[in-house]
């Protein structure tokens, strides 16, 4: 019984970490061009 006192919050606080990551990356512009990254690796540079 112990045991769940401990991961109980060591979970949500995992949680609350993770989300807190999701929205600094949606914050930082890191789903703005989803389709970009996918295309511009198939383009050739012409330098």
């Amino acid at each position: 019984m112990s045991g769940l006192a401990f991961l109980i919050p060591l979970a949500l606080a995992l949680g609350l970490i993770g989300l807190g990551a999701f929205f600094w990356a949606m914050r930082g512009g890191q789903f703005d061009d989803m389709d970009g990254a996918g295309m511009r690796i198939l383009i050739e540079d012409e330098e």
